[in-house]
């Protein structure tokens, strides 16, 4: 690549922060287990994973407790008592307690291709944060997969839906532009972000509950504060395993606060990230 190419920065400029990938979760232990062999199997570790736990049972320390002792970088599990739907407040915890330079997100339900660590490292840039795309698997391949904990899949597999998302090109990642603006397919599951430019904004608004557009009003926030979308195709590729659809009672509420970000050009929100960055509200997991 060279310093013209739009995509990857070149060699001179490029820099290879350290990373904290995050991981949310909550009650849903099969999935997390096969989450984290993908983690396992990356030819690039991150420097630390941490655990963003909404609350989950015992079930699920038992599986970070399981994949620490097998993973060979930090793992921390940040977990508060379950009170509802609250994405944005332990990503916030999470993002907290990391220590990377750069922040990848990701939901524990989405099974990694080997290469996606070093694929975002690689497409990070200042100034920007990115956003990644998913191939979805249908039920019967999702009940395969966490029956067998194989993760080795590919675009062709029997089972995965929307296949050229399943694609490994990283020689055409760089031509990929897609939406800019913060609310077209945007998705939490799959984004990077400088921790410093998330501290600037103070991160996740946690007056959003309940499923629907934390992703996208942080998203306007970090646009308004200058920092703009690249959008990573065909590199960083990930599996989601199918579940059941979330209630979406709240997204109309949660959709208001969007807006008004948007309207009123908010790049920092009132209650955020900030009040964590001590250290307090993280509780220690349940090990019954």
């Amino acid at each position: 690549m060279t310093s013209n190419d739009p995509g990857f920065a070149s060699a001179s400029d490029r820099e290879s922060p350290t990373s904290s990938l995050i991981i949310a979760t909550y009650n849903w232990p099969g999935a997390l287990a096969v989450v984290l062999r993908s983690v396992c199997a990356q030819r690039v570790l991150p420097t630390e994973v941490l655990i963003a736990d909404d609350g989950s049972n015992a079930d699920t320390a038992r599986v970070v407790d399981q994949a620490s002792r097998e993973l060979t970088v930090p793992m921390r599990h940040i977990w508060h008592p379950d009170s509802g739907f609250r994405l944005g407040t332990i990503r916030n915890k999470a993002i907290a307690a990391a220590r990377g330079q750069y922040i990848l997100q990701l939901d524990g339900d989405m099974v990694l291709h080997p290469e996606f660590v070093a694929s975002h490292i690689r497409f990070a840039r200042r100034g920007s944060y990115v956003q990644g795309s998913r191939a979805m698997l249908d039920d019967r391949r999702t009940q395969a997969v966490l029956t067998s904990g194989v993760v080795r899949l590919g675009p062709f597999s029997r089972g995965v839906r929307n296949r050229v998302n399943a694609l490994h090109a990283p020689f055409l990642a760089p031509i990929v532009r897609g939406p800019t603006d913060p609310i077209r397919r945007t998705r939490g599951c799959n984004m990077a972000f400088w921790r410093d430019d998330l501290i600037r904004v103070n991160g996740y608004d946690e007056a959003i509950e309940g499923w629907g557009r934390e992703d996208s009003e942080l998203a306007a926030r970090l646009q308004n504060a200058g920092i703009h979308r690249r959008n990573l195709k065909f590199s960083a590729v990930a599996w989601h395993l199918h579940h059941a659809t979330r209630s979406q009672d709240s997204v109309a509420r949660n959709h208001a606060v969007f807006e008004r970000t948007v309207r009123e050009g908010r790049t920092r929100c009132a209650q955020g990230l900030d009040q964590w960055l001590t250290g307090a509200g993280v509780a220690e997991p349940p090990r019954g």
